[in-house]
């Protein structure tokens, strides 16, 4: 277990630490850092474009071994980004290279987390999601810093270390014999359409991602809205991942699994936060706000992965985890977009917009789920 926490924890620097990596080695072909930028919104939709087909041309191998050889893949295309900007390569093979790494970067994601099941009993899954969470936001804080003191120095070595820390799931994964592809024990081949309620899940995963990305990616936006140098941007960043850390170690210790009336809950106390954002007028509003948005992460985020855990047939799990990782990463998506094109006000009312409709509907299927165990309760 504690392998599977320093692999999975490993397994995000890349990601975390591409968007001043990237803009580093960017800079010198290019002449502006703001290519490196392109060079993440392409791995970004690479992943959400490939995430399912990769994720089902797994089902026939074992999972560990389809999880190496998609680890590998990744070092080996992020190794190539190192080697071609050491030689001054021209800028659009790199961008060939990161969408490779981003093609297999979901699936890979999806077999991580399936693999915990085999690893945890199904009662301890919320306190192991929890330090998993924990552990995911130290890496998102620490990793751009790593990027930005190496590539100070060189971007190229800085690339080199991200690529080699990358490989932590690759060396670290236990064998487990027992996660064998499910095609082979007859599973169906057929495409099953998603259910409601799974999409209603990927649609929580989407707002609840665009509201973090709201912070992270506007985060020189609120410096620069409050009057401040965009250094301080940093700010904005640490509310959010100390609120995030915070609630990791809740869910580890609470180590429960929360009904859909507690979710509708979280949502309602995020979408509260992400009010704060739209309120702004003071700093510390804003900062309050960010904190109870990374606060309630990752037991939304636990909450999402224990259901479609039980929603996925066997066959499925590893898919359903690679769309919920691209669910969050379309929040992403989003978010930058609106950002990119409408600025940071209309950026923060439509995370709102976003957060408010699934609160509505999660509030919705509570009732209706309550309502629905009255009446099959016996009487008399």
């Amino acid at each position: 277990m504690l392998r599977w926490q320093i692999g999975q924890s490993t397994f995000g620097v890349p990601q975390a630490a591409a968007p001043i990596a990237f803009a580093l080695l960017a800079f010198p072909l290019t002449g502006t850092a703001e290519s490196g930028a392109g060079m993440v919104l392409a791995m970004t939709v690479a992943q959400v474009i490939a995430a399912v087909p990769v994720s089902r041309l797994g089902r026939r191998f074992n999972a560990v071994h389809y999880l190496r050889a998609l680890i590998a893949v990744r070092t080996a295309a992020l190794a190539g980004v190192t080697v071609l900007a050491a030689l001054g390569a021209p800028f659009g093979s790199l961008v060939v290279a990161v969408v490779l790494a981003g093609a297999v970067n979901g699936a890979a994601y999806g077999y991580q987390r399936l693999l915990l099941n085999h690893l945890v009993e199904p009662g301890r899954l919320p306190r192991a999601l929890g330090v998993a969470a924990t552990l995911n936001e130290v890496t998102f804080a620490l990793s751009p810093v790593l990027a930005s003191v190496l590539g100070a120095f060189s971007p190229v070595w800085a690339m080199a270390a991200i690529t080699a820390l990358g490989l932590g799931p690759l060396l670290l994964m236990p064998a487990v014999p027992e996660a064998r592809g499910p095609l082979r024990d007859g599973a169906p081949r057929s495409r099953q359409r998603l259910s409601p309620t799974v999409l209603l899940w990927l649609f929580c995963a989407t707002a609840s991602g665009g509201a973090v990305a709201t912070v992270e990616v506007g985060a020189v936006s609120f410096a620069v809205a409050f009057g401040l140098a965009p250094g301080w941007a940093f700010l904005f960043a640490i509310a959010l991942c100390g609120g995030s850390v915070a609630g990791g170690i809740w869910v580890s210790v609470r180590n429960r699994r929360p009904p859909t009336g507690t979710v509708a809950a979280f949502l309602a106390a995020t979408t509260a936060g992400s009010w704060l954002l739209v309120l702004g007028g003071h700093l510390v509003l804003t900062l309050g706000g960010a904190v109870v948005i990374g606060f309630f992460l990752p037991a939304l985020g636990t909450f999402y992965s224990l259901a479609l855990d039980d929603l996925a047939p066997p066959h499925r799990r590893a898919e359903m985890f690679a769309m919920l990782r691209t669910a969050t990463s379309l929040g992403v998506i989003v978010v930058s977009g609106l950002l990119a094109v409408l600025g940071l006000r209309a950026t923060i009312v439509g995370t709102f917009v976003l957060l408010a409709t699934a609160l509505v509907l999660v509030t919705t299927l509570a009732v209706v789920s309550r309502e629905r165990r009255r009446g099959e309760a016996p009487t008399g």
